[in-house]
């Protein structure tokens, strides 16, 4: 397993090693003691997710409040997004800074997002598949969402007319959002 740091503090770009042969391949997605090691984080997941979209769907900038904030591992199993993460804690260098990375079913990368960090992915193709583990349960009442084309923030997704749900049409404006981080 390979891990980069990222221009945003703890978010690491993670690469598993990877068995291929011609019966397809092999990898370890998670290993706490390796993880640890190699970003000195020591995190609990407790609940795995996983979505299927179609291309061109958006989702995010989400994020859970304190006390249920989540810290993240998020890949894709099949299909490609483009993964956005901005970090909304208020005392760290890069707040209202971004990354972007592509991951995708080929390069089997990962991101590690930590608490404080809004989370959004755009789909490159049909069917894909984003799964992630979370560190705590999610909590209706302590979800929030920051507007994904926020002009403040900037963020080109490189796409015209993005699939959108209602509660992603309607976050609030980064000029306007108070973090709780």
């Amino acid at each position: 397993m390979k891990v980069q740091k990222t221009k945003l503090e703890n978010v690491f770009l993670i690469q598993p090693q990877v068995f291929e042969d011609k019966r397809g391949y092999f990898f370890e997605s998670f290993n706490k003691e390796k993880f640890k090691s190699l970003t000195n984080l020591d995190c609990n997941f407790v609940q795995d997710n996983q979505s299927c979209s179609q291309k061109d769907v958006l989702r995010g900038l989400h994020f859970q409040k304190p006390p249920y904030a989540q810290a993240k591992l998020v890949s894709v199993v099949k299909g490609a997004v483009l993964d956005v993460a901005v970090d909304i804690r208020k005392k760290s260098a890069t707040y209202g800074q971004f990354i972007i990375e592509e991951l995708n079913e080929n390069n089997h990368s990962m991101l590690y997002l930590p608490e404080g960090i809004a989370h959004g992915f755009l789909t490159l193709k049909d069917e894909t598949i984003f799964s992630y583990k979370c560190s705590d349960y999610y909590e209706k009442n302590a979800e929030d969402c920051i507007l994904w084309n926020d002009p403040l923030i900037g963020i080109d997704w490189s796409v015209k007319r993005p699939i959108l749900s209602k509660k992603d049409l309607e976050a609030k404006n980064f000029s306007s959002f108070v973090s709780p981080f």
